[in-house]
């Protein structure tokens, strides 16, 4: 597959990362393969995860297609870019096309992204995981990389201000080839989600304490911090999802 924006897109990023000062606390990238078909599953407590979440797999120097909601797709700047990086859209309402394509890209030998639980954590723990991960590795023959991403929320998150002051760290943790038969989607989608909340408890624990004060709002809070509870998150969640149904109704009905 040609690219030609992706190393572009890849080589001004680094140069943001350096120039926002920020500090990389990467573990376990050799567990990424340097050739063949991939899934990385990736936690997502922030909206630039999309940005993060690749890099663990930067040292191999793989380039990998993200699973994206088709919004951004329709987006007339986002969607030109993400399709230009050979990512891959997902209609939420019939998902069949966008597994279909992942289970290609893989077949082909790329890599590909995928977050678990569809969207971002609230509460900065893992929410449900989606049984897509488990199914599109099957049947593709792919082994599933776990990545942790921590800090990333720090920057751009829901219900937070913006803040890419200088100075923050991000930790990136990539776990060892979680391989997969699909035989049971449910019970192995429930051992990806053990394994990684195990990996978020360490880099959590590794993240320098300094820069994890008590009381933190990015810092889930069984943890010593002031995040919402998965609970809780769970109610907003539902609260946000509730609003958007009655703005969409709203200019239906003026229309």
């Amino acid at each position: 597959m040609r690219d030609l924006t992706y190393p572009a897109i890849i080589r001004t990023c680094l140069l943001g990362f350096k120039a926002l000062g920020q500090r990389f606390q990467m573990t376990g990238t050799e567990n990424v393969p340097r050739e063949g078909g991939v899934l990385l599953a990736v936690n997502h407590v922030g909206y630039v995860d999309f940005v993060y979440g690749g890099l663990g797999a930067w040292p191999s120097r793989r380039l990998v297609r993200f699973m994206a909601k088709r919004e951004i797709f329709d987006h007339s700047v986002g969607g030109p870019v993400m399709r230009s990086m050979h990512h891959i859209s997902v209609d939420r309402g019939d998902g069949i096309e966008s597994f279909n394509d992942a289970v290609r890209h893989l077949k082909d030998g790329e890599a590909v992204g995928i977050f678990p639980e569809a969207t971002i954590s609230r509460a900065m723990e893992l929410k449900e995981f989606k049984t897509g991960a488990v199914r599109i590795a099957a049947a593709a023959g792919v082994p599933i990389i776990p990545v942790i991403l921590f800090g990333t929320q720090r920057l751009m998150t829901k219900d937070h201000p913006k803040d890419f002051s200088r100075g923050k760290t991000i930790a990136i943790t990539v776990g060892e080839p979680f391989h997969v038969t699909g035989d049971d989607p449910v019970a192995e989608t429930a051992a990806l989600k053990a394994l990684m909340n195990d990996m978020l408890e360490k880099t959590i624990a590794d993240y320098p304490a300094d820069e994890r004060p008590p009381g933190a709002w990015w810092v889930p809070a069984r943890l010593g911090g002031s995040a919402p509870t998965l609970e809780r998150a769970a109610e907003m969640d539902a609260e946000e999802k509730r609003e958007r149904a009655m703005r969409k109704a709203a200019r239906r009905n003026a229309g």
